[in-house]
């Protein structure tokens, strides 16, 4: 054959082949279409910060502050390090697919179809767990007020309006998150400077540095408890990667995602590391536990009570604002099953006002699995759904950085033009893969979180049983 002639065939093949696999992007990122863009990128940013600051800061740090003591704000720096890694693979993927199935969406067409099911179904599941998790968490805060009302009664009116409020238009529910997170802000944002004022005697009695090395010294639990620490730390930065998942409903994806990534991940970092910082300078880290948020514990501490009932309120909204956020991510992970056939139609179809409320129903079974714990096992059930959601944040995680490696290949092997954040390109994944596979495996060490490990791999191959069953009965999940 000339060799011109077998050149220009390859070329031609190699067009052909690109136009079949920019149908493919097309057909795939269509299918999920319908959600209005109505998002803002300050209402995005607003509904990461939802998400991500939570139980995990006022409740869940608990935990990692008696793994690692005063330490733990090494544990926190190292695990937004590791979200960072995160951020910039979604961030690049959200930015040339703005889908509302995200990350779930990106495995599915750079990884696998099973990876797309597997991810979206774990993460589902997992997120079901936190819902739950976060109302459980908003009885505990109510019960600082109310000590003799059942902690059922609360999860109960918590639960329904929850509810209501997803299945209102993406525009009344960007607007009630927005200042529900703005509540917060503010709030740790003051917190930070009456916190300083407090440790360093500016209009009240001194501190000063000595809770940071008393009791044991900085790091009491040695390297091993600070490395422990990093578990419930990644666990509190999960809900980062839900800013993805509103590019589907972003007014202008390619700019809005990308910032509201930065704006979340940053406030975090100071909220995260300042708040814990001030927190165990102020209380010994012996006297912190799961009885109450550990920053009202400080207000209590320094005798100003009139503060800690606001903070308490302050906890209170955070929680319900993490469950409301993440209970619009539960539906949207739902919602984009249904309209990819890995789920029933039904679940794909969206009301006169845009919104998945089908989806939203079904993914209110954290809520009822809160009460159920809540009743029967009220001492435990904060832990226990902590544990089992564990497993699936860094499945997601590591699943995510997998899928910008190959994202990345195939944007070379194209030569693409992408919008370039992570700055050491698929390094970066690489490096967070590692990260992630260490704190996993440190989960070991945690009884409490032994049961992350233990559900984790029959959960996938469960997951993996149904996808082949699915795939065999439902010709539209052949798709891709």
């Amino acid at each position: 054959m000339n060799p011109g002639t077998e050149i220009k065939e390859r070329l031609e093949y190699a067009e052909a082949q690109n136009h079949a696999e920019g149908k493919q992007e097309s057909h795939l990122e269509k299918r999920e279409s319908g959600l209005k863009s109505k998002l803002s990128s300050r209402q995005v940013a607003m509904i990461g910060l939802g998400c991500t600051i939570g139980t995990g800061l006022f409740l869940g740090s608990a935990i990692s502050v008696k793994l690692a003591g005063p330490a733990v704000i090494l544990s926190f720096l190292a695990g937004a390090s590791i979200a960072l890694t995160v951020m910039w693979a979604l961030a690049e993927m959200a930015v040339e697919h703005p889908a509302p199935g995200s990350f779930g969406l990106y495995a599915e067409l750079y990884l696998h179809p099973w990876a797309g099911f597997a991810v979206r179904y774990t993460y589902w599941l997992t997120l079901v767990m936190v819902v739950g998790l976060e109302v459980v968490a908003g009885a505990i805060y109510c019960a600082f007020w109310f000590p003799h009302v059942p902690a059922p009664l609360w999860i109960a009116i918590f639960s329904i309006a929850l509810v209501l409020i997803n299945t209102l238009s993406i525009e009344d529910f960007a607007s009630i998150e927005y200042w529900f997170a703005m509540i917060k802000v503010v709030t740790i944002l003051a917190f930070l400077v009456l916190g300083a004022m407090v440790l360093l005697g500016i209009g009240f009695p001194r501190i000063g540095p000595g809770n940071f090395t008393s009791h044991g010294g900085f790091m009491p639990g040695g390297w091993k408890g600070v490395a422990l620490g990093v578990v419930m730390a990644i666990f509190s930065y999960l809900g980062l990667e839900i800013v993805g998942t509103t590019a589907g409903e972003a007014a202008d994806p390619k700019r809005a995602v990308p910032r509201a990534l930065r704006r979340t991940l940053g406030w975090l970092a100071v909220f995260y590391l300042g708040g814990l910082t001030l927190v165990v300078g102020i209380v010994p880290w012996t006297e912190i536990g799961l009885g109450e948020s550990p920053f009202v514990r400080v207000f209590e501490r320094v005798g100003i009570p009139a503060a800690s009932h606001i903070m308490n309120f302050v906890v209170l909204s955070a929680a319900l604002s993490s469950a409301l956020a993440n209970l619009y991510f539960c539906a949207r992970l739902l919602f984009s099953l249904a309209r990819g056939g890995f789920a029933p139609a039904t679940l794909g179809k969206l009301s006169k006002r845009g919104m998945p409320v089908a989806a939203v129903l079904a993914s209110s079974i954290g809520l009822v699995l809160s009460l159920v714990l809540a009743h029967f096992f009220k001492e435990t059930a904060f832990v226990f759904l902590v544990g089992v959601a564990f497993f699936g944040g860094p499945f997601i995680w590591l699943m995510t950085l997998a899928t910008h490696i190959a994202f990345r290949r195939q944007v070379r092997e194209e030569k693409r033009e992408i919008v370039a954040i992570a700055p050491l390109g698929i390094w970066t994944s690489y490096v967070g893969i590692l990260a992630l596979l260490a704190v996993l495996a440190s989960t070991w060490w945690i009884p409490d979180f032994h049961i992350a490990l233990l559900a984790g791999p029959p959960w996938l191959a469960f997951l993996t049983v149904c996808y082949f069953i699915w795939r065999k009965f439902q010709p539209r999940a052949k798709a891709g």
